[in-house]
Parts: C-alpha cells; structure tokens; sequence
C-alpha cells in the first residue's frame, strides 16, 4: 500500500469520533501547535474548547491533503502514542507479539549465561599500547558508533564525562558518530562519508582517534546507536525492524575487524519521535526500533554463527533512551517535551542532549560492570 494512501487512512481513523468539519480553502495551520496539541491530547489531556477546535481543524487539514507547506508527502501521520510503553515497563504484555523487557520476557537484565560471559569479557578490558598490548600506561577507548542524533548526544556526554572526577584516568572517549550516516552507511565498508575528503564513516572514526591521540587497537568499548533513515519505506513491523536488525549485525562484524581488541559493544535505541515533522524517523518506527536492537542481543544468546563471541563482542544494553513523551517514565520519571527536540522534531535540542548525556554518564558510571572500566580503581 502506497504510504500517502497509508498516511491518509491513519488520519482517516483519528476523524472517526465525528468531530472534525470541513476546512475552508484559505485557512493556514501553525502545525507546530498542532502537534504539541496532538501530543497533549493523545496523554489523556483534556484540551480547552479553543484548543479542540483548532485541532479538529488540523486533522481535518491532513485528511484533505493539505500539510505542513514545504514538506508535502513528507509530513508523517499523526500517530497514537498513548499506547506504547517503554520496553522496560512493558514485562510480560506483548507489543504486536513480542514481549517486554530489554532482553525479552519481562527481563531487563542479561539471562545468568550472557551475564557471565559479559563479565569475562569485561575483564579483558585492560589499558594497552598503541599496538594493542596491555600497559599500564596505555589507553581504554570507548567509541561511539551512530548517525546524528548519536553524534549530538555522545558530544556533550563526552564534556560531562571530562568533569567526572572519578573517571579512570587510562579512559579516552571519542565520538565517531556523524551525521548522515545512519545504520546502512556504517554497515557498507565502501560507503562514502558525504563531507570533504571523503571517507568512509570508519575513516572518519579512525581520524578522530588519530586526533585523540589513540590507535583503533586501543578501542575496546563501543556505544552504538543507529537507525534506518525513513524506516517506512522498508514496510511496517516487523519488516523495518527485520531490515535494521541485519544491518545492525554488519556494523558489529565490521566493528571487530577494525577494533581487534573489542570487547563490550552497548545497543541504545532512539528517543521519543512523537513530535516529528518529517518522515526522517517518525512514531511507531522509533519505538520499534529497541525490538531490532533486542533481536540481534538475542541472537547471539542464542549462539548464531554469525556473533559469536569468539568473532564479535559480548552485546549489552546500554541506556534505554525511549519515554512516550510528558508522560514521567516509571523507573527514573525521564520525559520528553516538544522543546527538548529541535525544530524537525527528531533530532535532540539542546536540552534533549543533556537528558541523553546524562542517562549515558549516569549508567557508565553505575552499571556493575561499565564502571570496573569507565571509573578509576578505587581502594
């Protein structure tokens, strides 16, 4: 089904309670508002007389085919976000059939197995030289792998992380993640990076490095979080997710080849989209997402071939970033308001990053086994 066709139906379902009228010709929508009212009405506010009316209007807008002006056939439908629940409060209820939990069945933790073989690996995690060898005088790399949204969050997590006194003074963070390079740029070795020079994204990774004074050998920590630009075109779940999660297995077998000594990769999913303008990487899609990231950490619990962890690293969740919008999530009452993303409604602002930053320094420095590395050794 063509997505104008499925765009058309979604606002089709939302006229259904018989409220919206006919918009007149020449009536214009701030469409700013009306999603900040579509958000607010899908948390169970109730919207003033003023308020309804104009959203009303918007929809009826939508199902005559008039959207925002500029973006056309771009504008992504309004979706119903009152019903997902983050992966780490869903348990044992089922999303389209799966389960909750970070690693499934209600779990957010690593099943006893994984968890040990984390612990093994992490205990190869040990300061070396710029040729790989243990020293130490050597150096620990964490590296982030990812698209913008990676980039604009881990940037300012790596200037919170300078002020973290406790931080191990062996650790060197950089941010390899760059815009435009999403999941299928990083999972093709020949892809072009789209900047002056060229490049692929793992030559702009290896320049930064270079930069930070650090060898590719070095890194053994990975932070990866990814996604497929315009999931709808893939189809929907779990078509777009099936398609995420193999490429998500390529990054992870190409990030071993280049980082020898890897030995932890952490899997994030995005944050909340429910305010998104732009097809880019709208509602439902980035919710599903954590079931891509989840299938591939299950698969190689499962003992697939093609992760083993003889040929990749141990893959853990790091922090889970998803809350469904103002809505306070349970465990640590995180929100997202309209203002906390930019003006496209996908990519943090800046106050959006200071919330990813802080989850990210919050669980490095908490998580039993992220600290034995990220902390300096205590006594």
């Amino acid at each position: 089904m063509p997505i104008s066709l499925i765009r058309f139906l979604s606002v089709a379902l939302l006229l259904a309670s018989g409220f919206a009228t006919a918009l007149a010709q020449d009536d214009k929508i701030d469409w700013t508002r009306a999603r900040q009212l579509h958000a607010r009405a899908q948390q169970g506010e109730k919207l003033n007389a003023e308020d309804q009316a104009y959203y009303e209007k918007a929809k009826a807008a939508l199902a005559a085919g008039k959207g925002p002006a500029g973006e056309g056939g771009n504008t992504p439908a309004l979706v119903d976000t009152s019903k997902l629940i983050p992966l780490t409060e869903l348990g044992e209820e089922k999303y389209k059939g799966e389960t909750g939990g970070l690693y499934g069945n209600g779990m957010n933790d690593p099943p006893e197995a994984h968890l040990a073989s984390a612990i093994k690996a992490t205990m190869r995690i040990t300061p070396r030289s710029a040729e790989g060898k243990p020293d130490k005088n050597g150096k620990v790399v964490l590296l982030s792998i990812g698209m913008s949204n990676t980039t604009q969050e881990f940037s300012r997590f790596v200037e919170l992380a300078k002020s973290e006194p406790k931080k191990s003074p062996n650790l060197v963070i950089v941010d390899g993640a760059q815009g435009g390079q999403a999941a299928i740029q990083w999972a093709d070795p020949k892809a072009d990076a789209r900047r002056p020079g060229g490049g692929t994204p793992w030559d702009v990774a290896e320049q930064r490095m270079k930069s930070a004074g650090v060898t590719p050998e070095q890194v053994q920590v990975v932070w990866i979080k990814q996604a497929l630009i315009q999931q709808g075109q893939y189809g929907e779940y779990p078509k777009h997710t099936d398609r995420f999660a193999e490429e998500l297995v390529k990054i992870i077998s190409l990030a071993k080849d280049k980082y020898p000594n890897l030995r932890v990769a952490y899997l994030s999913s995005r944050i909340y989209a429910g305010y998104a303008k732009t097809q880019l990487n709208p509602e439902p899609y980035a919710y599903e997402g954590a079931f891509a990231v989840r299938k591939v950490i299950a698969a190689q619990i499962a003992g697939d071939k093609e992760l083993d962890y003889k040929d990749a690293p141990i893959l853990l969740w790091g922090p889970y970033l998803w809350a469904q919008g103002e809505k306070p999530r349970k465990s640590d009452g995180l929100t997202y308001a309209p203002d906390d993303l930019a003006g496209d409604g996908t990519h943090p602002s800046v106050p959006g990053r200071q919330k990813v930053a802080q989850l990210l320094l919050d669980f490095f420095t908490k998580d039993e086994l992220a600290k034995t590395w990220f902390m300096a050794e205590t006594k």
